[in-house]
C-alpha cells in the first residue's frame, strides 16, 4: 500500500484537479505574473528540501530492510498489511537494541521519498546522534472485497483516527511480540518510539497516551487533532490528565487542512499550547507548508536528534506543570501497591484512626491496613461485602448483596445483621442517619437512626457510589452506565430533592457510559470519581478539573482517604490496593459537617 500523506476523503479530488490544470493552462503565464506580484509572506512556499543526512555517505554502514505481509490480528479481523522491517548494521543479537514504529510505513521506509528513514537512522547511528534502533513500517489493514464488484474496507481512519487502546494493543500484543522473536529489542519507554503523519501523527500519540509505558517518544508531522473520531478532545484531556513520560515532536504548516473535521493548523498549536501547559518534554517546527511530508521530511534528521537525546534516561514528567490537578498531587509521589493477590477489590473506608478497610467481594471478605501498612483479615464470610461505610460510634456498615442484607461489625470484626431482604451496593452514613444504592432496581434508599428504610429516589439507570458533601447538604450518586453524577439535596427529615445531573464526567472512546463508580470528598469541597479514564476530579461547580490515571490496567472500582493525617488516597483496583500522598485532606462522612471554601464559577 502506498503512503497517503493526505486525509482519505481528499483523494477523490485527484481527477477533478488533473482536469483543471488542463483548462487553466493557456492562463499559466498571466497567473505567475499575478503570484510574483503578491507579497510572499501571503502564500506559501512548501519548497522545503532534504538536507546531507537524508541521502547516503561514504564510508556510513548500512542497515538492511525487510519486507512481510501481516494478515493475522485479532484486534482488526480481517485485515491484511504490508509491512517492512530496517534493522541497522550495527546491530547485534547479543546487544537489545531500541525500537520506533512508523504508520502509513510504505512511505517512511522508501529511499526516495520525503523521508527516507532508513538512510537517516544509518547516517544518526554511524554519528552517535541516536541509539541502536531497528525501524517497525507498517501500512494500515484493508480487508479485502469479496469480489470484483465490491471495495475493499479501508482501515485507515478507523485505526488512526480512533481514540483508545485497540492500535497500542495491536502493536504491543500482536506484531512486536513477533518481531522480538526475531531481533533483540529493548522493553522500557524510553528505548521506544512511534511516529506518523496527518492521521498515523495522532495514531502515533494516541498509542503513547494509551500506554507511556511502552512507548516515550513521539515524532507527530501535519496531525490529525480535529474532530474525525474524537481526536479534538486531546488538548482538553492533556491539560485535566496527570501528566505522563512522553516527549513529543511537533510539526506543522499555517496552509495545512481546514476541512470539516477542523483546522489542522489550529489544532497541532492547541497541542503544544496543552502540552506546555501541563509540562511536558515537547518542541515544535512550524512552517507554512500545506498537508504533506515535505517540511516534515527535511526536518526529520534534527528531529531525531531532538527525540533521541539522553535515549538511555527516563523522560521528565510534569516539570512547571500549570494543571489544577497538580494542586492535588505531589512531584515524585506514585502509586504505590497496598495489597495483592485477591479477586476483586472494593469499598475502601477509612476509619476515624485513619485505618483503611477494604473488600474483596467474591472471597467475602474484609481487609484492614493498619497505620504501619500491615494488612490483615477483618472478617470472613461477609456475604460477598461491598460498599463500606463506618458510623459515629466507630461501627462499620457494610452492603451484603450475597445475604441480602445490609451488615455491621463492631471493632473486633463480631457481625450483626441491620437491615434484611434488600439488594445494595454502596453506602454512606452521617452523624444520624445513612444512604445505600440498589443499582439493579435502580434506587437509592435512606435509612434513619432506628433503621427504617425507605425509597428516596429511583430511575438513575445504575446507581452506584454515593457519598455527601463535606456540609453534608448534597448527596452525590454515580451513575456506572452513564456520563453524569447526580446531585440531591437533601431535606431535614433526609428525604432528597432538586436531582440534577450534575457532575459532567468524560467518557472513553467508544463508551456510553462513564464507568462512575466509588466516590469521596475532600475539604475543599472536590468530588473524586472512580471511573474508566481514572479519578476523575470535579470542582463543586461540577466541572472535571483533573484525571489522575489508574495504577493498572484494570476495573478502577472505589476511592478512599485514609493514613494518620487523613491525605493518601487509596483505590482499589482490580485485584490489588495502592495509595498514593496527596496535598489534599479527605471528609468523614460520620463526623459533623464542615463548610469548604466557595468554589469559583
Amino acid at each position: 500500500m502506498r503512503f497517503m500523506p493526505s486525509m482519505p476523503p481528499v483523494l477523490p479530488l485527484y481527477g477533478f484537479l488533473s482536469l483543471l490544470a488542463r483548462k487553466l493552462r493557456p492562463l499559466l503565464p498571466a497567473l505567475a505574473l499575478a503570484l510574483a506580484a503578491e507579497p510572499a509572506g501571503l502564500r506559501a512556499a512548501d519548497d522545503y528540501k532534504l538536507g546531507p543526512d537524508s541521502f547516503p555517505k561514504d564510508g556510513v554502514p548500512r542497515g538492511r530492510v525487510e519486507k512481510f505481509s501481516w494478515t493475522s490480528t485479532n484486534l482488526f479481523p480481517g485485515t491484511v498489511r504490508d509491512g517492512w522491517v530496517y534493522v541497522p548494521a550495527q546491530y547485534k543479537p547479543s546487544e537489545p537494541a531500541c525500537l520506533m514504529v512508523f504508520q502509513d510505513g510504505g512511505g517512511y521506509v522508501s529511499t526516495n521519498g520525503s523521508y527516507r528513514v532508513p538512510t537517516v537512522f544509518d547516517n544518526l547511528i554511524h554519528e552517535g546522534s541516536m541509539p541502536v534502533t531497528l525501524g517497525l513500517f507498517l501500512n494500515p489493514g484493508v480487508v479485502p472485497a469479496p469480489s470484483s464488484n465490491a471495495l475493499p474496507r479501508y482501515n485507515r481512519s478507523f485505526e488512526y483516527d480512533s481514540m483508545g487502546d485497540r492500535y497500542a494493543r495491536f502493536l504491543l500484543e500482536e506484531v512486536i511480540p513477533d518481531l522480538a522473536r526475531k531481533y533483540a529489542l529493548k522493553t522500557g519507554p524510553e528505548s521506544r518510539a512511534i511516529a506518523g503523519a496527518s492521521s498515523g501523527a495522532i495514531c502515533a500519540f494516541t498509542a503513547a497516551w494509551e500506554r507511556p509505558d511502552a512507548f516515550g517518544r513521539v515524532f507527530s508531522t501535519i496531525g490529525t487533532y480535529v474532530g474525525l473520531r474524537g481526536g479534538n478532545e486531546y488538548p482538553t484531556l492533556i491539560r485535566k490528565t496527570e501528566p505522563k513520560p512522553i516527549r513529543v515532536f511537533l510539526q506543522d504548516g499555517s496552509a495545512d487542512l481546514n476541512i470539516y473535521g477542523g483546522n489542522w493548523w489550529v489544532a497541532n498549536q492547541d497541542m503544544l499550547s496543552a502540552l506546555e501547559f501541563a509540562g511536558y518534554e515537547v518542541t515544535h517546527v512550524w512552517g507554512d507548508g500545506g498537508h504533506n511530508g515535505k517540511h516534515g521530511g527535511a526536518i526529520f534528521p534534527d528531529a531525531m536528534r531532538w527525540l533521541w537525546k539522553n535515549h538511555d534516561q527516563p523522560i521528565a514528567k510534569g516539570k512547571g506543570s500549570k494543571q489544577p490537578i497538580m494542586q492535588i498531587l505531589i512531584p515524585g509521589e506514585e502509586w504505590t501497591q497496598v495489597s495483592q493477590g485477591h479477586g476483586f477489590t472494593e469499598g475502601p473506608i477509612a476509619n476515624g484512626d485513619g485505618e483503611v478497610f477494604f473488600t474483596d467481594i467474591p472471597n467475602s471478605r474484609i481487609h484492614k491496613v493498619s497505620l504501619d501498612g500491615r494488612v490483615s483479615v477483618f472478617a470472613e464470610n461477609t456475604g460477598q461485602a461491598n460498599g463500606l461505610a463506618f458510623s459515629a460510634d466507630g461501627y462499620l456498615y457494610a452492603a451484603a448483596s450475597g445475604k441480602m442484607a445490609i451488615l455491621r461489625y463492631d471493632p473486633t470484626g463480631k457481625e450483626e445483621t441491620v437491615l434484611e431482604g434488600v439488594t445494595s451496593n454502596d453506602c454512606v452514613s452521617r452523624v444520624n442517619d445513612g444512604y445505600f444504592t440498589d443499582p439493579n432496581n435502580k434506587r437509592v434508599y435512606h435509612v434513619d437512626a432506628e433503621g427504617a428504610k425507605r425509597v428516596v429516589d429511583e430511575g438513575i439507570p445504575f446507581p452506584n457510589g454515593v457519598v455527601t458533601s463535606p456540609d453534608q447538604t448534597l448527596l452525590y450518586v454515580a451513575d456506572t452506565r452513564g456520563q453524569f453524577v447526580y446531585s440531591f439535596q437533601i431535606r431535614e427529615d433526609g428525604s432528597l430533592t432538586h436531582k440534577q445531573p450534575y457532575f459532567h464526567l468524560h467518557l472513553p472512546d467508544a463508551s456510553t457510559g462513564s464507568g462512575a463508580d466509588g466516590m469521596k470528598v475532600d475539604t475543599e469541597g472536590r468530588l473524586y470519581v472512580t471511573t474508566s479514564l481514572g479519578i476523575q476530579v470535579c470542582d463543586q461547580a461540577g466541572r472535571v478539573n483533573g484525571i489522575i490515571p489508574k495504577p493498572q490496567n484494570k476495573w478502577l472500582s472505589n476511592v478512599a482517604f485514609g493514613g494518620r493525617d487523613f491525605n493518601e488516597l487509596y483505590v482499589t483496583c482490580g485485584d490489588k490496593v495502592f495509595k498514593r500522598k496527596t496535598k489534599a485532606k479527605g471528609v468523614h462522612s460520620f463526623r459533623p459537617p464542615i463548610k469548604p471554601p466557595a468554589p469559583r464559577l
